[in-house]
Parts: structure tokens; C-alpha cells; sequence
């Protein structure tokens, strides 16, 4: 028999891994937002939840870690006055909704903890804040429940025993607080603390779990003429839009916000949990549910079976106020509708129509969703999508699919439309009555799971460049087959390509498994081959090449104002296309010191036009045990000489 406290530990320890902490950092997040700019936060239980509640409170009008203002936080249940006051006249069920309605203002926000989520007190103050315009959040048991239903988001913890679910309460409000102070306190936008460059792309949509089971099958069942699958391994990642926002945090530079809803239960964890690690910025509009998991069985790189679970619309509570805050920062938007319904939000359609109206958005519409809202950019259905949704039942080839494109033109409030064809590549009608594009594809091979979704991606981000639509497409055709050429879903659990992943955590892993980190700096302005000798050389010296190239402004300051020829931007990308390169920092300082110091390499690398002398940072690349060394210099090969050559031959004709 297992002792009890052993018993106890060990329901704490099933329940903490599904507690749905990406939510907690969102309410941290907005509780960061709106206390410091005058709203307020109420709290309420009974019980043990009322001792969670009071503990919530004191930790945000004193500290929890970090040192920071004052937060305004009431605990409604601790004036024992005004309690028993209530009670008396108005009897217990009205002892904290009366108070809501006396201390709420629009905007502010009802935290009500309940370990089942039926105490007629709590419901009674969750309906109040609602009618009040406070948004009502909930911290619960077991889903489902009253509370949860009645509330805008909830947290519920799948546990058995009113005390793990108490615990894990507990657990749940010291992470609110952390992610308070982690916002209150994290460097603010335009302080230099975070890239300057980087654009912020908005994905909405419906999110699921993909699973895949791959094996082996090289023979039948006895039983039935169907493969028996052995050595069978499992590989989750987010589907539906979560994929396509994974697959956008693969493009340097560029910040993610997934507008979505996601299932309290273990798949939603685990969706979470990966959109975490990808970087992605999750904000959830699901009350309650069952998160879709979409199951593929595979061997020898083709899908023997294919089973859907949780299917079920999830419930959606108000748009909250950051979903407004982040389309009005975004450069643009993608709605992957996987028709789930959350396109049919009548709040998320208004902020999305306006979004619409001065960045572009792309829609991938599904037959049982909405229609794109109005303003929408470009549409991106495929063939099978464009034929239900249009209902013209031409062959599928290019004139049927321009056809649809002009049929589905003339009846969406969109700009453009594009069928896109998989193998084929697309078509893109502008004018029913113009010319259509073709975007051919080149020939690929692989699993096409997911290439409309990185079609789309690519699009709206080409988009946001202020690129044409027509270009944007032809982008999108030949992104989404260089993603089929490498793996498809694949390729997201394969190791990071160089220049997807943070240069710092490629050498971290390079150095974990005994590896040699070499780094090299310069302008690498108009990159030629005495820069190629450089870098190769370098590479064969380690096992993995930072380089360090000087911002526009740091080159300005070196080599005078008509230089750098060639923007940062560019020349990293440049460098990182570069098989030998593993990774490009770019340093705003005149010499790169402190950001060597952040990567401390191994070996530090010179052209050998420094020969003879000392290297400025030699010091402190020695001060941790690294070496500097010089490598031959390319004669012929220089950056000045060759742009001097350029005016010379202008000024001649």
C-alpha cells in the first residue's frame, strides 16, 4: 500500500505538468498592462481558496521578487466588517458580488479561486463582474465546471483531491506574480534592450496537436490485409495556425503574437509547451474545451492512417484587450481558419477588419469557416478549398482555378486571390477581367503537411516588406517548396539550419558536446573573395563560425559617412547564406569587446593583414583562455580599393 504522503506527493507531481502556465503568463501580462495604469484587481474564495486569494493580493501591493510600485489588489473576503455586514443584510451568496459591484470599474479584473467551481457566492460575483465590464478570470478543479462557464478564461487543475488542486493554486498565483514582475521590470520597447528592427507578425487561428506515429512496415497483418507497424516512435508539434506561427519564428528578425484558443487538458499543455519553446506569443480566447489532436500514422514517408480527436468548436470568452494591442503593432496579419470557429468571433472580426485597413492581412480561408473580412489583402485557398467554397465545379487545371480565384474575387471584400495548386505552384487573379499569374513550383518531393501554411507565412511576411502582391506570392510558391524539399514537419525537430537559431545557444550546444567555437569580426561590407578565404579558413579551426559584423552606424563612425555600402541587414543575411558561417551578430560598438564577451570563443580569427601586430582584443579573448590567431590574406581583395575602383570607372563615362 503506498503511504498517504507518498500518494500525495505523487498527485501533485501528475498535476503540476498540466497546469496551463502559458495562460498565467498571459494574465501576468496583462495585469502588468493595466495595474500600473489605474485599474485594479479583485480576488475572491472561500476557505482555503480565501487564504490563496489574501496571499495574491499582499504579494502585489508589497513584492513578490523584483522591486517595483505598488499594485493595486484587493481581497474581497479579508473586511470582516463589510463581510459579515453583507451577510447579515443581503445574505452569503451576495457577500462578494455586492462588493464587486461596489470596488469594479470597466477595465478592471475578478480573480475568483474555487476548487469545484459551484459555490453559489463565487458564481454570484463572476456573473457581477461580467455586468460590471470587469474581465473575470477564474482559478478551478476539474473542467468542466460553473465557474469556468460563466468566466472569461479559466485555469483549471485536472486533480482528484481538493488539496493538490489547492497546491497547485498556490503554485499557479506565485507564477502570476513572477510574470507580473517579468513584464513590469523587463527593458521597455526602444530602449535599445530588444532589436529595433524587428516587426511583429500576427497569427489567428484555430490550433491543434499533430502527432505523428512512424515505423516500420514490411508486412501484413494475419488478421487483415493491413501493415503492421513496429519500432514505432511519436513526434508532436503544433498544428493548424500553431504550426503556421512556428514555422514564421524561422524568420530572423521577426516577433510572434498566435491569437488562438486552446483546450484546458493535457494536448493543450502540450501545444502550449511547444509554442513556448518556438518562441511564440500566445494569447487564448478559449474558456474551457477539448484541444483537436490530428494523429497521422506513417511508414516509409507516406501516411498509412489518419484519426481525428476532440473535433468540437472550444467555447470563447472576450477579446481581450492585447489581442487590439498587438494588430495594432503588427507590420501584418495572417487568419489560418482551420474552421474551428474562432474566425466567427464577432470582436476579433471588428479588430481584424480595422487591422485590415492600414497593414496588409492574408486570409486562408476553410470551407466550413467564415469569409474573409473586409480589407483582406490576399486570399490563399487551395484547389479543394477554392472548389467548395466557390462552387464552380470546373476541371483542376489552371483555367478552372482562375476561374474560382474570380468567382471567389467577386465575392469576398478581398483584394487579391490566389488558388494555390501544391505541385503546381499557384495562381493569382487580381481582376477578373485582367491577365492571372502563374507562380509555377519547381518539382519536390516529401510531406506536404504544412506547405500551405508556410505558403501563407511567407506571404504575409513579403507583404509586410512592401512587396507587391505579385511578388509576394512567387515568394510564397518557392518558400513552401524549399520546406516540402527539406522535410516538411520534419524538418522542425531537425537540428536548427545556421542563422534560424540564436548564435549564442548554437555555440552553447557546439561547446556541450565538446566543441570548438572560433569567432571572426569585421564590416564585410560588399562581401568579395579575400572575405570568403577569411571566413572559410576560419571554419577549419573549430567546429562552428560566429561572425561579428559592425552595425551601419559603427561603420559610419570607422570608415566615414558614405559607408557601409551595404546595410547590416543584408550583409548578415549574406553571411549567413554562407555554408562555412554558423551564425552573424551585429555589435553597434566600434570594436566588438562586449558582445565577445557574451560568446567568449575559442579562437579568435584575424586576416592576416594584422600580422605584426597586436589585436586590440587580444587581451580579453586571452583572459578567458582563448587564442588569437591570423589566417593568409587574399591579396588583390580589398573593400575600399574596390569601391574606389567603382566611382573611378563611373566617373569616366
Amino acid at each position: 500500500m503506498t503511504p498517504p504522503g507518498t500518494a500525495h506527493i505523487q498527485a501533485l507531481a501528475a498535476a503540476l505538468p498540466l497546469l496551463d502556465t502559458g495562460r498565467l503568463q498571459d494574465w501576468g501580462r496583462l495585469l502588468a498592462d493595466r495595474l500600473p495604469a489605474g485599474s485594479r484587481l479583485l480576488v475572491a474564495g472561500n476557505g482555503g481558496s480565501a487564504a490563496e486569494a489574501q496571499h495574491l493580493t499582499s504579494e502585489l501591493v508589497g513584492r513578490f521578487h523584483a522591486e517595483r510600485a505598488p499594485l493595486s489588489a484587493i481581497a474581497l473576503h479579508a473586511d470582516s466588517s463589510t463581510v459579515t455586514a453583507i451577510t447579515n443584510d443581503y445574505g452569503p451568496e451576495q457577500v462578494f458580488a455586492r462588493q464587486v459591484r461596489a470596488h469594479g470599474r470597466p477595465g478592471d479584473i475578478l480573480l475568483l479561486l474555487s476548487t469545484s467551481g459551484t459555490s453559489p457566492n463565487v458564481l454570484a460575483a463572476a456573473t457581477a463582474g461580467r455586468e460590471t465590464g470587469l474581465t473575470v478570470w477564474a482559478l478551478t478543479g476539474p473542467a468542466p465546471n460553473p465557474l469556468a462557464d460563466v468566466s472569461d478564461q479559466a485555469v483549471c487543475v485536472d486533480a482528484a483531491q481538493v488539496a493538490t488542486v489547492q497546491e497547485c493554486h498556490l503554485v499557479a498565483v506565485h507564477l502570476l506574480c513572477a510574470a507580473v514582475d517579468t513584464h513590469l521590470t523587463e527593458p521597455a520597447p526602444g530602449t535599445g534592450a530588444e532589436r529595433a528592427d524587428a516587426r511583429r507578425l500576427v497569427v489567428v487561428g484555430d490550433v491543434l496537436l499533430d502527432r505523428d506515429v512512424t515505423g516500420t512496415a514490411d508486412r501484413l497483418s494475419p488478421e487483415a490485409p493491413v501493415p503492421v507497424l513496429v519500432g514505432a516512435r511519436s513526434a508532436d508539434r503544433p498544428g493548424g495556425a500553431g504550426l503556421a506561427a512556428v514555422l514564421a519564428t524561422r524568420n530572423p528578425g521577426w516577433q510572434i503574437t498566435l491569437v488562438c484558443g486552446i483546450g484546458q487538458d493535457e494536448p493543450g499543455a502540450r501545444v502550449r509547451a511547444l509554442l513556448d519553446e518556438a518562441g511564440v506569443e500566445v494569447i487564448d480566447l478559449a474558456t474551457s474545451g477539448t484541444t483537436p489532436v490530428k494523429t497521422r500514422v506513417r511508414a516509409a514517408d507516406r501516411t498509412l492512417l489518419r484519426f481525428d480527436t476532440g473535433t468540437a468548436p472550444l467555447p470563447l470568452g472576450p477579446l481581450p484587450v492585447l489581442v487590439r494591442a498587438r494588430l495594432a503593432e503588427a507590420a501584418a496579419v495572417l487568419v489560418c481558419d482551420y474552421g474551428r470557429g474562432i474566425t466567427s468571433h464577432d470582436e476579433l472580426r471588428q479588430a481584424l477588419t480595422g487591422a485590415a485597413a492600414d497593414r496588409p492581412l492574408v486570409w486562408d480561408p476553410h470551407p466550413k469557416g467564415t469569409a474573409p473580412v473586409p480589407g483582406t489583402a490576399l486570399a490563399v485557398p487551395n484547389t479543394d478549398e477554392a472548389l467548395l467554397l466557390s462552387g464552380h465545379l470546373g476541371p483542376r487545371d489552371l483555367a478552372g482555378d482562375t476561374a474560382r480565384a474570380g468567382q471567389l474575387l467577386a465575392a469576398w471584400p478581398v483584394k487579391q486571390v490566389a488558388i494555390t495548386r501544391g505541385r503546381d505552384g499557384a495562381v493569382l487573379v487580381a481582376d477578373p477581367d485582367g491577365h492571372p499569374l502563374a507562380a509555377p513550383a519547381r518539382p519536390a518531393a516529401g510531406d506536404t503537411c504544412g506547405a500551405g501554411d508556410q505558403l501563407a507565412v511567407t506571404a504575409a511576411m513579403t507583404l509586410a516588406a512592401g512587396r507587391l502582391p505579385s511578388h509576394a506570392i512567387t515568394a510564397a510558391v518557392e518558400a513552401a517548396t524549399g520546406y516540402v524539399e527539406a522535410g516538411g514537419p520534419a524538418s522542425l525537430t531537425a537540428p536548427p539550419a545556421p542563422g534560424h537559431a540564436n548564435p549564442l545557444e548554437l555555440a552553447a550546444r557546439v561547446r556541450a558536446r565538446g566543441g570548438k567555437v572560433v569567432g571572426a569580426g569585421g564590416c564585410f561590407d560588399l562581401l568579395h573573395a579575400g572575405h570568403l578565404s577569411l571566413l572559410e579558413q576560419a571554419r577549419r579551426l573549430g567546429d562552428i563560425l560566429i561572425v561579428y559584423i559592425n552595425s551601419d552606424a559603427s561603420v559610419r563612425r570607422l570608415k566615414g559617412e558614405d559607408r557601409p555600402v551595404v546595410g547590416e541587414r543584408e550583409r548578415a543575411a549574406l553571411l549567413t547564406a554562407l555554408d562555412c558561417v554558423g551564425g552573424v551578430i551585429v555589435f553597434g560598438e566600434d570594436t566588438p569587446e562586449k558582445a565577445l564577451a557574451e560568446l567568449r570563443p575559442d579562437i579568435w580569427v584575424k586576416g592576416g593583414d594584422y600580422a605584426g601586430g597586436r589585436i586590440a582584443e587580444a587581451d580579453l579573448v586571452e583572459s578567458w583562455g582563448g587564442e588569437v590567431v591570423t589566417v593568409p590574406f587574399l591579396d588583390g581583395h580589398s573593400t575600399t580599393t574596390r569601391i574606389r575602383h567603382v566611382a573611378q570607372q563611373a566617373g569616366t563615362r
